[in-house]
Parts: structure tokens; sequence; C-alpha cells
């Protein structure tokens, strides 16, 4: 198997990066690698290495890059102008069809990332409950808000509900903001939302934590309890909105939220983000509240940008053609149990945790339930698999393995066959 090489371009541009950036990166990944291009299913870094990419921009290039029919309609729009601030045909349409799609949504208002979807939805939450705390779950990746930032992976997990926050420069306050619950636990976690539900201005949870999928019953548990106290229900559906069905993850196991925050796909490749939920709730975003002390001002530069919101659209009516989810779970499928086999044949601690559009490997034989059964795999160990996969050609993120509708056998194969050989050299 050749391995990857690195040109002294790279090389420099690594150099350079290191005298530039913080950490020598943009902060995302810690892979060392700079791509130049993508196209379909494959990636190419300076240095002309092609890579089966799994990363997919951590998750938008659902349908692969530089999809036809997402360039033409970028294309077709930066003629015509690439932002306004004011309204804008592409950005009404995709909103349209996102209240078609989404079953929690009556309105929608466009953000530009997916930390700020997540930061209003908890606002707006805040704004119509009157109540000022939020309830998230340990582990729970929300952006980089400073309530989503509380007990998102804490080193030293404190005893629940108690917060802890995950990055310096947050204030001290905010702890007390935010209550934490164990994913999968709706024993433990109605209890806490019972005990406070007073103080609760909502409750965020990713309906697909990370990679851990939900329990039966926990999402409906959740949505049951939420209702009875009235509490706002927000499903953090950045990575999954579209991902996991047309209508998400509240289509995919059948419980509907009162918001979500939607990223990644709805925006094609471009920054593009959104808050959807029922009327009631979205109407604080609404000028006419400014009477009644209800007003949520919301306001960004490059919101339902028109370039971004013509990739997305373009993106969706890609996703609507007949059998483009049943072959995005095929392969994912195929992928993620031929993965699993080459593990079991190794006898090597480790599985795969996920969905089929959205999976990793971790290496741990611990039942994976939550955050801290997570806590029992081998981060060193994954660390160095990832390498040992992008010196073979396979590029992935930095915990999961993100599939497209345009990964095709011959990349599975590839995949295989890198898999195989790092398990082989990361075991021996």
């Amino acid at each position: 198997m050749t391995k990857r090489h690195i040109s002294a371009e790279e090389a420099a541009l690594e150099d350079m990066a290191r005298r530039c950036l913080p950490g020598g990166g943009l902060g995302n990944t810690p892979m060392n690698v700079i791509i130049r291009e993508g196209r379909g299913s494959r990636v190419w870094d300076v240095s002309g290495n092609e890579l089966v990419d799994y990363l997919l921009g951590s998750g938008p290039m659902l349908v692969g890059h530089g999809h036809p029919d997402v360039l033409d309609a970028v294309r077709r729009q930066i003629e015509k102008g690439t932002t306004f601030f004011a309204s804008n045909e592409h950005a009404i349409l995709l909103a349209d069809e996102i209240i078609r799609a989404v079953p929690c949504a009556d309105k929608v208002r466009f953000t530009g990332s997916g930390t700020e979807a997540t930061h209003y939805a908890m606002r707006a939450a805040r704004a119509y409950r009157k109540r000022d705390r939020i309830l998230k779950f340990e582990g729970g990746f929300h952006g980089m808000g400073d309530y989503a930032l509380m007990s998102m992976s804490p080193l030293d997990p404190p005893s629940l509900p108690e917060a802890v926050p995950d990055s310096a420069g947050i204030p001290r306050s905010v702890s007390g903001e935010v209550l934490i619950a164990p994913f999968n636990d709706i024993e433990a976690a109605t209890a806490i939302i019972e005990r406070h539900h007073d103080e609760l201005g909502g409750v965020i949870v990713e309906p697909l934590q990370r990679n851990i999928p939900p329990v039966p019953g926990f999402l409906q548990g959740l949505r049951d309890v939420t209702a009875r106290y009235r509490i706002p229900l927000i499903f953090d559906e950045v990575v999954t909105g579209f991902r996991l069905a047309y209508g998400g993850a509240q289509e995919y196991y059948g419980v509907s939220p009162d918001l979500c925050a939607l990223g990644k796909v709805i925006g094609g490749g471009f920054p593009l983000a959104a808050v959807a939920g029922r009327v009631e709730i979205m109407s604080h975003f609404d000028p006419a509240m400014r009477e009644t002390g209800g007003f949520l001002p919301q306001i960004g530069t490059l919101s339902g940008n028109p370039v971004a919101a013509a990739a997305g659209l373009a993106t969706l009516e890609v996703l609507r053609r007949e059998g483009a989810y049943e072959r995005l779970f095929g392969i994912g499928l195929t992928l993620k149990n031929g993965l699993q086999r080459l593990i079991d044949r190794s006898e090597a601690p480790a599985q795969m945790v996920g969905e089929p559009p959205l999976f990793d490997v971790m290496f741990t034989n611990a039942e994976i339930t939550d955050f801290r059964s997570t806590m029992s795999n081998d981060k060193q160990r994954a660390a160095r698999f990832n390498n040992l996969l992008l010196d073979r050609g396979v590029l992935k993120a930095d915990w999961k393995f993100y599939l497209s509708t345009v990964h095709t056998q011959k990349d599975l194969d590839v995949t295989l066959d890198a898999f195989a050989s790092a398990l082989d050299e990361l075991m021996g």
C-alpha cells in the first residue's frame, strides 16, 4: 500500500501555518493535512495525494464535493450578487422547504453558523418560557457558545446536575445557569427536570449525541416530561438535519421537539444555519413583540446569504431524488458492518458506534450509551489510528465517519483495505 507523501510545498505551508495560526491550524482538526481541492467523494492535498473523504467538511458535503447542480446554482447567484443583507428569494424558498420537511418547523430564522443557531434556540426558549436555566446532556456538543461549552467534554465529571466549563474565558456565573443530565437515562433526566421544572427555560439535546444513538423510549420520554411542564424541547439537528432522513432525526426517530437548530447540509457547503420551531416561540424574533418586552433581536450580516441559500436549495433538491437516502444508508451500513468484521477478526478492543450515515470506531469493549461510557475509549489509540488511515489515503473526522450519497464501492474497498492495514499496525 502506497503511503502518503508530503511535498516541499506542503511542508512550507505547514511552517507558515505554525508561524501564523495558533497551534498551527484552524482549530477544527488536529490532522496534519492541507487540502487543495475536492470532487465527489475524494479530496486532494497540496502534495497531490488523493484521499477518500469521510470528513466532508465536517458534514456539509452530503451530496459530495462540487456537485454539478449545486455549482450551477451557486454560479447563477454569484453573477447576480453575493450578499445583500436584505431578504432574498433563495432564503425565502429555502425557509419554505425547511418548513415542508421538518416536523417542528412553523417558522425559520437563518443564522451564519450552527453555534449561532443553538445559541438563538436557547435564547428563544428562555424568552418564551421566561426562565433562565437550560438543561443539556453531558457530552452533548452544541457549538462554541458559553452555555454550549458546559460539560461538553469534562476531564473530571462532577456529580450531576452540576456543570463545569470546557473552555477558559467563560464567566463562572454561567455554571449556575446550566443543568447537566446523563444522555440515555430517562429516569435520571426526568428526575432533574421535575426537581427544577420551574427554573428551566428549555432542554437541549442532540437526538444522536455525537455518535451515540438514543435508546428506545429516551427521546419520547424527554418529549413527555418537557410537554408536561411546558418546557421547550430543543433538538440540536445541526448534524442530523437532512442526514438521518429528509425530515432529520425528528422523522427518523419519530419524536418532534418544539425548536430545532439546523446547519451543515442546509448550506450546501457555505456558511448557513437556522433555528426552526413552533410559531408561538419563533414569534419572539418578530419586532412586533417589542411592545410586550418579549422581542428577541437577531441580526447577522450574512444570515440567509443568497449564495449559501441557493447552494442549500440545490442540495435539498438532490436529496429529494428517488433512492438518495436508500443509497446513503445502504453504503453506510455496508461500510460500518465491513469495518466491524475487521475489528472482530483482529480481536481488537474496539467497536463501531453510530448510525449508517454517521459513525465511528471506539477503542473500548464497554457498552457505549452516554458520555461517561465514552471515557473508556482509548483516545491516544484512536488518534494514532486516524493518522494511520490518513497515511493510507483515508481522511475522516476526529470522531466520525461522515458518509455521502456519492461514496462508491471502490471507495469502500479502499477504506476497508486501509482499515485492515492500519489495524494490523496499531495492534502489532
